[in-house]
């Protein structure tokens, strides 16, 4: 690490630097932008219960009511439905996903046009629940404001994309929760240490540094299986292990290989029904979140497990592919030692992809349940609870952005030997 560090100062990589730089100002933009207040609106004060999730996702602009309250979210939602159109469901879609890159374009573009149009719908909502006198006229204009913000952030990741480094989208995502973590940890400390008798204060700094071992133990688990990965050999026809300087080639599988997109994809599909609650002041309907929905409840937390086990199968074979893989490397005259060319390297490939994917899965379930766990034991606010999914979602990319930095200044060095 500290190698790519002072690769990255080094004269011959300038243009590394600016994109690095470029990105940092994007999320500055970003930063400022939280803080703008919708016309008409004002901050909406502690206790936003589940909410936390969308307010630290969108770095406080929730709270502050911000142009950029609703974020990304839309955009998130609309990516998950038409990640689940490519299944069959819609033949358009589904054969666009097959087309490659040409595909891919064309479904990036319609979920973003979708993304804003589930914007505007967020922001009426928000307007609806939160604006005090509001007239319909006005909360049509909040709703565009909205909808412009959440066109402007996604203006914004496709330049990071372009002219930065790493994930645009991701990158927002990461950068809205990390201004919220260290408001997590003072709340955290101030909930846990009572400065009362010697006792009570040494038991409460006790469970503090427990609760900081605990993300520690985030961090330091996805880093481990983020990086752990399973080389299945590949052989060649008329191609010796002598060749290429006597490597063997693998094709790499990543015991995680969706990343942290299932925790993101979860946790946007559970808020959805807290978020109706909040805007439709049913108490009814907030009641039954609350209990059934809310991933603090037992249901709930049942509830939002399954949803990431779900969406890092999902994910996994919607990036990986099997089958394309098999017939890819049957056309290049590749094989796996021992597994017939076809359906049978399919097979195995889908085989052990299963086997990684429910080993990443796992580990995604249990750290995503251990901060929640964690507040049911010491009646915590939800804020610390989603401090523990928003740090596993900031590890994860920050890893890929790093791995990105890392291969560019790989591919450099490589192109000027």
């Amino acid at each position: 690490m500290f190698n790519i560090i002072k690769q990255i100062f080094e004269p011959n990589n300038k243009d590394i630097r600016k994109r690095i730089l470029f990105t940092l100002g994007v999320l500055l933009i970003f930063s400022i932008g939280t803080f703008i207040s919708v016309p008409g609106g004002k901050p909406l004060g502690d206790g936003l219960g589940f909410m936390e999730l969308i307010n630290a996702m969108s770095g406080g602009a929730y709270k502050q009511f911000s142009i950029f309250a609703v974020g990304v979210m839309p955009y998130i939602s609309a990516s998950i439905i038409m990640q689940l159109l490519q299944m069959g469901i819609v033949p358009y879609v589904a054969e666009l996903g097959k087309q490659g890159e040409e595909g891919r374009r064309k479904i990036n573009q319609i979920t973003r046009y979708l993304g804003i149009i589930f914007s505007f719908f967020y922001g009426y909502a928000y307007g609806f629940a939160f604006l005090e006198n509001a007239t319909p006229i006005s909360l049509v204009q909040t709703a565009i404001i909205f909808t412009g913000g959440t066109a402007f952030l996604l203006w914004l990741g496709d330049q990071i994309t372009q002219k930065g480094v790493g994930n645009g989208i991701s990158l927002i995502i990461m950068a809205g929760i990390i201004s919220r973590i260290p408001s997590i940890f003072i709340e955290s400390f101030n909930g846990l240490v009572v400065f009362g008798s010697p006792q009570e204060t040494l038991f409460g700094i006790v469970k503090f540094l427990i609760f900081v071992a605990f993300y520690l133990l985030i961090v330091v688990g996805v880093i481990f299986v983020q990086q752990a990965e399973r080389r299945i050999p590949i052989q060649y026809a008329n191609r010796s292990n002598s060749s290429y300087g006597g490597k063997q080639t693998f094709l790499p599988l990543r015991v995680n290989s969706a990343g942290v997109i299932p925790v993101i994809f979860a946790s946007a599909l559970i808020m959805v029904p807290a978020t109706i609650a909040q805007v439709s002041k049913s108490g009814a309907f907030a009641i039954f979140v609350q209990k059934y929905i809310n991933y603090t409840s037992p249901v709930g937390l049942t509830l939002y497990l399954l949803l990431i086990l779900f969406f890092a199968y999902f994910y996994a074979f919607v990036q990986i592919k099997p089958k394309e893989l098999s017939e890819n490397l049957q056309k290049n005259g590749g094989f796996i030692p021992g597994i017939r060319p076809g359906k049978e390297t399919e097979e195995h490939i889908n085989k052990v992809l299963s086997r990684l994917t429910l080993i990443g899965a796992v580990f995604l379930m249990v750290v995503s349940a251990i901060p929640i766990l964690f507040n049911g034991v010491t009646n915590l606010s939800t804020n610390i609870v989603v401090g523990g999914t928003g740090l596993l979602i900031v590890v994860g990319v920050a890893l890929d952005t790093y791995k990105q930095i890392e291969s560019s200044l790989i591919s450099r060095n490589y192109r000027r030997r």
